[in-house]
C-alpha cells in the first residue's frame, strides 16, 4: 500500500512558506504502515494540477492533496479534483479549525483525500479522521513503530562509527542516523503487525545504543535539550543563572521557554560590552585587558559573577565571536568559551564553531545546556 502527497499552492514554489505538511503527513503515513514514494508541489493552475493528479494516480494507491481549498479565486483544488474523477458525490472531512472542508472520494478503487493548506487545520483532520478511514478501508493489518534517540557532545562520524553494524540492519527493524544543528539523532523504525511486537524490537535496539553511548543520550522523540535541562535542575532542586555576550540572550531564552521555569531560572544578562562584565558581573579588567573579552578566564569571571550576583546555585558565562566579522588568526570566527560555576569549582569549555552567525549562535547554546545537563548533581 503505497500514498503519494500533492502540495498545491504557488507560494509553496515561490518559497514564501516552507511546506511542513508532506513531512507530518509522511510520518503519519508510515506509522500506519502505508509507504509514501512520491510527493510533489504544484502551482495554483487546474491544468498542472490534473497532470499531477494523472500522474500521482499511476503509481499510487492513495492520493492526498494539501491546499487550494478556499474561498478565494486561486483556490483551485475542488472543482479540478472532482471534474478529474468525474464525481460530484464526495466524503466531505468537517473542519473545526477552519471555514474549508476537506473530501476523501474514490477513484478506480484508489483514495483520493484533499485537505486544507494550515497545518492547524490539517493536522487535527487528518488524525481524527482520514487516517482511520485508510485504514478501515485498505484493512492494514501493519504498523510502523518509531523511536528517536537525541545525543549531544558528540560530532556525526563519532555516532557514526559506535553504531556502523546497526545502520546496516534490514527491515522490519532499521536504524537511521541524522545530524541535526547541535545534535546527532538515531531514529529506530519497526515495522510489525501489532504495536506490542514493535515496540519490543524497539527496546531491545534501544537498550544497546543506550550501553553506547550513556549520558551523551539526552532525550527521545519530541524532548528538547532544554526540557531535559529544566528536568534535571528541577530534579536536583537547584537554580541557575546565565551571563551571556556571543549568544546574546539564547540560552535565557531556551531556558525559560520551558512551562515552570521559575523554580531554577533566576537571572539571565546579555553582557555585550566590556563596560557591563566589569561593572555588573565584576569581571577584573587586567584579565580583560591581557586575555581579551573573548578568553577562558574572562568565561570564568562572567560565570562566577552572575552566579553571586543572582545568588543561585550555578552560573553560566558564555563570551565568543559568533561572526561573520571580528575574528582574528589567533581568535578566529566561531572561538566561543563556555564556563559553569558551582559551589566547589568553575569549568570551562572551549569551542572551534563554524556556519553562519545564527548557527554558531545556536550550537554555542546546545554546548551550554549540555555543559549545565552533564554537570548537575
Amino acid at each position: 500500500m503505497n500514498a503519494e502527497v500533492i502540495s498545491i499552492g504557488t507560494e509553496l514554489l515561490l518559497g514564501h512558506i516552507i511546506n511542513t505538511n508532506t513531512a507530518f503527513l509522511s510520518r503519519k503515513l508510515s506509522e500506519a504502515g502505508i509507504d509514501v514514494y512520491n510527493t510533489s508541489v504544484v502551482g495554483d493552475n487546474p491544468s498542472r494540477l490534473t497532470h499531477a493528479l494523472r500522474q500521482a494516480f499511476n503509481r499510487s494507491d492513495i492520493v492526498i492533496t494539501t491546499g487550494g481549498l478556499g474561498p478565494t479565486v486561486d483556490d483551485i483544488t475542488v472543482k479540478t479534483v472532482t471534474d478529474f474523477i468525474c464525481k460530484k458525490t464526495v466524503k466531505w472531512i468537517k473542519n473545526a479549525v477552519g471555514s474549508a472542508p476537506g473530501l476523501i472520494a474514490e477513484y478506480h478503487e484508489k483514495i483520493i483525500v484533499c485537505l486544507p493548506g494550515p497545518p492547524r487545520e490539517l493536522e487535527p483532520m487528518f488524525v481524527k479522521d482520514v487516517i482511520s478511514y485508510l485504514i478501515k478501508r485498505f484493512r492494514l493489518r501493519q504498523l510502523i513503530r518509531s523511536r528517536t534517540i537525541k545525543i549531544a557532545g558528540l560530532r556525526e562520524s563519532v555516532v557514526n562509527n559506535k553504531v556502523k553494524d546497526l545502520l546496516q540492519l534490514k527491515p522490519p527493524t532499521t536504524v537511521g542516523i541524522y545530524a541535526k544543528l547541535g545534535q546527532v539523532e538515531l531514529k529506530i523504525m519497526s515495522k510489525a503487525g501489532s504495536r506490542k511486537v514493535a515496540d519490543r524490537q524497539i527496546r531491545i535496539l534501544e537498550k544497546k545504543i543506550r550501553a553506547r553511548f550513556g549520558e551523551s543520550i539526552f532525550g527521545y522523540d519530541d524532548e528538547t535539550l532544554e526540557e531535559a535541562v529544566a528536568g534535571i535542575l528541577t530534579g536536583n532542586k537547584k537554580t541557575i543563572a546565565v551571563a551571556e555576550s556571543c549568544t546574546g540572550g539564547l540560552v535565557s531564552s531556551r531556558l525559560t521557554d520551558v512551562g515552570g521555569s521559575t523554580k531554577y531560572f533566576t537571572m539571565g544578562i546579555t553582557a555585550y560590552s566590556n563596560e557591563v562584565k566589569k561593572n555588573i558581573l565584576c569581571v577584573d579588567p587586567i584579565k580583560i585587558d591581557k586575555f581579551g573579552a573573548v578568553s577562558r578566564q574572562v568565561a570564568s569571571e562572567m560565570a562566577y559573577g552572575i552566579k553571586l550576583l543572582a545568588g543561585a546555585d550555578l552560573g553560566l558565562g558564555i563570551t565568543g565571536i559568533a561572526g561573520p566579522t571580528g575574528g582574528t588568526r589567533s581568535k578566529p570566527v566561531g572561538l566561543v568559551y563556555i564556563a559553569l560555576a558551582t559551589d566547589k569549582k568553575v569549568m570551562v569549555k572551549e569551542l572551534r564553531l563554524r556556519g553562519s552567525r545564527e548557527e554558531i549562535k545556536f550550537q554555542a547554546s546546545q554546548a551550554a545546556l549540555d555543559l549545565i545537563r552533564r554537570n548537575v548533581w
